[in-house]
């Protein structure tokens, strides 16, 4: 079988740290990258979880805030403003625009 090339860009710590494990478990790095690509393509997936953390705000939150904005907005609802007198408040807010009057 023809062998090729891979070439990996990584930390230099994180290889040290790397190569001093494979080395633990008595392979070298080339070796342990080989069982990598080998267990991707059997499985056909990533073999363990790769994951995220949690973000910000997550659903549940951003419904509390809205909740929150509409009941500020029912103890503070400007009274007497014509539909577009609030859509022209909300074009003021969304380019910062100074009230002038």
């Amino acid at each position: 079988m023809a062998q090729a090339t891979f070439s990996v860009r990584m930390d230099e710590t994180l290889k040290k740290q790397f190569d001093n494990l494979c080395s633990d478990f008595g392979m070298n790095a080339s070796t342990a990258i080989n069982v990598f690509a080998r267990a991707v393509v059997r499985e056909r997936k990533i073999p363990f979880e790769i994951t995220s953390p949690e973000p910000e705000y997550t659903r549940e939150k951003a419904m509390q805030a809205i909740t929150a904005i509409r009941e500020k907005a029912k103890k503070d609802f400007p009274n007497g403003m014509t539909l577009e007198e609030i859509n022209e408040e909300i074009r003021k807010a969304r380019n910062h625009e100074e009230d002038t009057e």
